[in-house]
């Protein structure tokens, strides 16, 4: 039992911030439910290392924790039907796509709301939803980098290193997406 206990969550993200993130909730409680494509590898299950039985990675098995998954084609109008009829069910849905890409798959923030209106919805983008960046992919190093963080990373004479953590990624998508849904639920 944790604090957050029956909050549903449908959880649309890949790679690090968005799974981080409904891991941090799913550990105080939240039923978290991964969506994820059948047809496409998520990067965090191929990279390693991997647990004993050599199908999982040790990434995997941590950012999945206390969750579960559901393989679906987005794609496909059966895809979209069952996002449609799971949220009725749902509380929040986090997403990080980049910004229009839930819209052209018909799941997105206005075709949700349809079904339930008291949705919160979390669309985690690495620029935002809008301005001159917002389609553009971003990785924790570019947000070091034009933060100008990245320049106390290493010496003079060799340049800049990266971290071993994804500092940005973490401190900012994931911790801010989580206050972020932690306020609107309140």
């Amino acid at each position: 039992m944790g604090a957050l206990e029956g909050l549903k969550i449908l959880d649309f993200s890949t790679l690090l911030p968005g799974p981080f993130a409904s891991l941090m909730l799913a550990d105080q409680g939240a039923q978290v439910l991964k969506i994820s494509a059948a047809s496409r590898k998520d990067l965090v299950a191929e990279y390693p290392p991997f647990l004993e039985d050599g199908d999982t990675s040790a990434n995997q098995a941590w950012l999945g924790r206390n969750k579960r998954t559901m393989f679906l084609n987005l794609k496909t109008p059966q895809g979209v039907e069952i996002v449609k009829k799971l949220v009725r069910e749902y509380d929040i849905v986090l997403e990080q796509f980049r910004p229009g890409v839930m819209d052209q798959l018909g799941v997105g923030y206005e075709a949700l709301k349809q079904e339930n209106p008291r949705l919160i919805y979390c669309a985690l983008t690495g620029y935002g939803q809008t301005g001159p960046l917002a389609k553009t992919a971003g990785h924790d190093i570019n947000y070091l980098s034009r933060s100008g963080n990245m320049s106390f990373a290493g010496r003079q004479d060799t340049g800049p290193v990266l971290t071993s953590m994804q500092i940005a990624d973490v401190a900012v998508g994931s911790l801010h997406s989580v206050v972020g849904i932690l306020a609107a639920v309140y």
